[in-house]
């Protein structure tokens, strides 16, 4: 299977993918006049107010808007997201891709994540203004949604929830599972079906709580284990503050073939960067337009959650692979045949002693954990698709998901890293094709938005009659 799966993957990521995700985030960049370059601090001005919910929705003419009780915050929107981004990409993919494609994959990593961001933002923008209510008075959103109604092609949303379901459904937390329990094999000799099952049990009392129930988890989670990790690489970072500009130079020059004994790994280090580039910040991907278009945004305007989408890009891939990369790079274990979560766990210990192994089993953990019950939320959420959004579709996926744990923990790391290049890849393309077509529309908002901020006012979205006919809107979420 696993010389099947390469041989997809080789013309997948080879030929489409590379072209394609570069040429949408240049495209988003230049419509957006590099919106994440010019309102860079904007991003984080709103993280002030993205615990506030504000739904934009109800009537003007003296209803009260009162936001959905199963709405969540921006902030936890965020955090979902991140808890699906800051994963074992972070520590296990950085790995992967300096032992595959050498230093130069970091810098491919760094501007997949730059242009990807302009990306996120429009992916996310759109996941907000084509989102509608459940029959439980949720929100819920994502490509299949503005696919169907902001492209009038369900065929499309149903091709995308196929490969979203198998991705997120059963294939990328195998993944998560494998990092996790080969850490505390390689850390305490824990057997890893034993390390398995303890957190299939785990994930299963998390999920069966549903999304709420997965957003407060992730917004407990995700700033304890992002902050305790960037402490520690950055500690480590600062102690060998001399040779950081080395490293940059190193990652540089082998980027682009300029050392001589680097030449022939170009591109192996384009493929490798953008490949786990793409897995860690998932930009483009269509997975974090689902829990975009969960939140209650304020400002009540769907750009605003661009905005913070586009923050969780930032701090995926520019801050947090960006520490595992230099700790990895300044460790004297690479080159040893060492991969994986190994190579991560053994670079902090050779910096910061024997501790520094341990240390990253709880990150992996932790970030691993986090990743796995926010894919569960991605895949519930596009059961509606799918035609299963029953109670015998729920069990299906919540036994299929929990198997995928099992598998996962005792499968060998190249065939489940295989699988979920290969669902990524599906995702990926079908997204992509949806946005370049949705551009204009993305584009309208943006400068609705930013009209109403140059006139000192609070964004707040209402759909002309217009715009709801050019759209294809077929719920009124943002007008009366």
């Amino acid at each position: 299977m696993e010389a099947w799966l390469g041989t997809i993957n080789g013309y997948l990521w080879g030929s489409i993918l590379i072209y394609l995700l570069t040429a949408c985030g240049l495209w988003f960049t230049w419509r957006l006049k590099g919106i994440q370059f010019r309102h860079f601090f904007h991003m984080f001005s709103l993280l002030g107010s993205s615990r506030k919910a504000n739904s934009g929705s109800g009537s003007e003419q003296g209803e009260a808007k009162v936001p959905s009780p199963q709405g969540i915050s921006s902030f936890q929107a965020l955090c979902t997201t991140l808890a699906a981004r800051v994963g074992t990409g972070n520590l296990m993919g950085v790995a992967v891709a300096i032992s595959l494609g050498g230093a130069g994959a970091v810098f491919w990593m760094w501007l997949i994540a730059l242009l990807g961001m302009a990306t996120a933002f429009a992916e996310s923008s759109l996941g907000q203004l084509y989102k509608e209510k459940d029959g439980n008075n949720a929100f819920r959103g994502g490509p299949a949604y503005y696919m169907r109604k902001g492209l009038k092609s369900p065929a499309l949303a149903v091709t995308f929830s196929l490969c979203l379901f198998f991705g997120y459904g059963f294939v990328f937390s195998s993944v998560q599972a494998n990092s996790i329990t080969s850490a505390f094999y390689g850390s305490f000799g824990v057997p890893p079906v034993t390390t398995g099952i303890i957190i299939t049990i785990c994930a299963a009392l998390v999920i069966l709580g549903g999304l709420r129930n997965i957003a407060r988890f992730a917004e407990l989670t995700v700033p304890f284990m992002g902050i305790a990790y960037l402490l520690v690489s950055i500690a480590i970072v600062l102690l060998n503050a001399e040779a950081i500009p080395g490293i940059i130079t190193d990652i540089i020059a082998s980027a682009f073939g300029l050392k001589e004994a680097g030449s022939g790994l170009v591109g192996a280090a384009i493929v490798q960067g953008v490949k786990r580039g793409l897995y860690s910040n998932e930009a483009g991907m269509g997975s974090s337009p689902n829990a975009a278009a969960a939140a209650i945004p304020y400002p009540p305007h769907p750009v605003s959650q661009g905005y913070i989408q586009m923050l969780a890009v930032f701090f995926d891939t520019l801050v947090i692979c960006s520490c595992t990369a230099f700790v990895i790079l300044l460790s004297p274990v690479q080159g040893d045949n060492i991969q994986g979560i190994l190579l991560t766990q053994q670079a902090f210990a050779s910096q910061v002693g024997a501790w520094g192994s341990d240390f990253i089993t709880v990150a992996i953990l932790l970030f691993g954990f986090t990743s796995i019950v926010a894919n569960f939320a991605y895949a519930d959420n596009n059961l509606k698709y799918l035609k299963l959004d029953h109670a015998a579709g729920h069990w299906f996926l919540r036994i299929g998901f929990l198997g995928m744990l099992v598998f996962g923990s005792v499968a060998s790391l190249p065939q489940v890293i295989a699988m979920a290049d290969l669902a990524t890849g599906l995702m990926t393309v079908v997204n992509v094709v949806a946005l370049f077509l949705l551009s204009k529309v993305v584009l309208v908002i943006s400068q609705d938005y930013h009209r109403q901020l140059q006139q000192k006012k609070v964004p707040c979205y209402r759909a002309s009659q217009e715009q709801q006919q050019g759209f294809n809107l077929t719920a009124k979420i943002w007008s009366d």
